[in-house]
């Protein structure tokens, strides 16, 4: 049996019981496949976290099977805004409403009798109509209704054990805290515990997604974080380091910065699938070099992307024509442009597109000018490097030779404690700087080389009309 690394899901055939699928292939990847067939399963989160979306994006996406679906509000949100609110998606479908997806108010009858009536509801429901799924929405309303622990663990035993004599796949929805989970008896009977979580920051709100149980599968670990759109949910699954690192093996291909003089003292170019750190202080250099690095890859042939987060792209353009190259030209022989402004920038959307890019689109090189701006965003800084970290062990194991650049105000050795992390996982250190003797005059020293050998020495880092070279 393949080895597999904690936090991962297994792959397809090591994992072959039946599975419902969500309706979303993302969250589908970090359940290992899917929710189990004939389980009970809870959602959990906040008001407002997206449970119920997710709930009707799952029901709509298996609909049109000759068994229906069912979906009961209880005394939360009335059925009528429910079903107003999902129109608005683009995985709804009139056509299976009332017919395929079954939506019913259970209010007033659990109002009026107490939870027995879901029990009842359900027996009723399932022995006439045989439904596939069945969705319940609050189910933490019906636990509210329970008049002591005992009788509500009373009637959740007698719950699971009509739901598990059918072939019936069940959701519980709810908004259940942390506590909740040690004291309410439905996590004790649930198949699989899935959490929506939101959290709020100053711009904007950064919402997760958690598996904290499933039964019996691999899943991936940690939080995943998502946005909801017209689509419904917009998963960004946690990146993990490569499965196939183990047979990776190091290269001694070299590839060329593009820059004058800069080969020659990092011993004939950078390591493919290498990494390279340039840091350095305001107008050093940084961007020119990285941009310079790009650009040579296009006059080669290779697919690049550079990520941005400090010009927008009108100015990238303007200091690609300021090199000496032609903006149209380049964007259409291979330039790829990732693009986020850093006050919307949400770190795993920008990591896991880079992934996606290099997974899919033959990326040989990428840039990421600059990492400062992840470090600001990120709420989580320990979450960030191990995304990077992931980020660059991919780079590593499809060959792709990257660049990062890094504002510090004294050079190397001005880097704040919280990003030093940067030079520990990059395999080569540029400093870029400006001459103290002859303050008009820029520097450039490579610091680190890892398996190669370089010029330790400080050099004159000019930039011209026809860009940056090494003297």
């Amino acid at each position: 049996m393949t080895e597999r690394r904690p936090g991962q899901p297994p792959p397809d055939d090591e994992d072959s019981f039946p599975r419902v699928r969500s309706g979303n292939p993302q969250v589908d990847e970090i359940l290992g496949g899917g929710f189990p067939s004939n389980s009970i399963n809870i959602v959990m989160g906040q008001p407002g976290t997206g449970k119920t979306i997710l709930a009707e994006q799952l029901l709509y996406h298996n609909a049109g099977d000759d068994r229906p679906l069912l979906y009961a509000t209880t005394l939360s949100e009335p059925l009528s805004k429910v079903v107003s609110y999902v129109q608005r998606f683009s995985f709804f479908n009139p056509d299976v409403l009332g017919s395929d997806v079954m939506y019913e108010d259970l209010g007033a009858s659990l109002a009026e009798r107490g939870p027995v009536a879901l029990i009842e509801w359900l027996d009723e429901a399932i022995k006439t109509r045989s439904p596939k799924i069945v969705v319940i929405d609050s189910f933490r309303a019906i636990h509210d209704l329970g008049t002591s622990l005992d009788d509500m663990r009373r009637f959740i035993s007698a719950l699971a054990g009509l739901l598990s004599a059918y072939d019936v796949t069940t959701f519980l929805l709810g908004e259940y805290t942390q506590a909740d989970i040690e004291r309410c008896p439905e996590f004790a009977v649930a198949d699989a515990i899935v959490e929506l979580a939101r959290q709020p920051l100053s711009t904007r709100d950064e919402r997760f997604m958690r598996v904290m149980k499933l039964r019996g599968s691999g899943y991936r670990e940690g939080q995943h974080a998502f946005r909801i759109t017209s689509d419904g949910l917009q998963l960004y699954p946690r990146l993990v380091a490569p499965r196939e690192f183990e047979s990776y093996k190091s290269s001694s291909e070299r590839v060329s910065t593009g820059i004058p003089g800069l080969d020659e003292i990092m011993g004939g170019g950078l390591l493919v699938g290498s990494t390279t750190l340039a840091v350095g202080m305001t107008g050093a250099g940084k961007t020119t070099l990285a941009l310079q690095f790009a650009l040579e890859g296009v006059r080669r042939g290779e697919q690049v992307l550079y990520v941005n987060f400090q010009e927008n792209p009108v100015q990238l353009r303007r200091a690609i024509a300021n090199l000496g190259g032609e903006p149209a030209t380049a964007f259409k022989n291979g330039f790829g442009l990732l693009y986020a402004s850093p006050v919307e920038l949400q770190i795993d959307s920008i990591v896991v597109e880079i992934f996606e890019a290099i997974k899919t689109g033959g990326v040989r090189r990428v840039v990421i000018d600059a990492v400062g701006d992840l470090s600001s965003a990120a709420n989580d800084p320990r979450r960030l490097h191990d995304y990077l970290y992931s980020l660059i062990q991919h780079f590593a194991a499809r060959g792709v030779t990257s660049v990062l650049t890094l504002e510090a105000g004294q050079g190397f050795h001005g880097m704040e404690p919280s990003d030093q992390w940067y030079s520990y996982m990059s395999d080569n250190v540029i400093a870029l700087g400006w001459n103290v003797a002859k303050p008009d005059r820029r520097t450039i020293r490579v610091f680190k080389m890892r398996s190669s050998e370089h010029d330790h020495e400080v050099r004159e880092f000019e930039i011209g009309s026809n860009g940056a070279r090494v003297t």
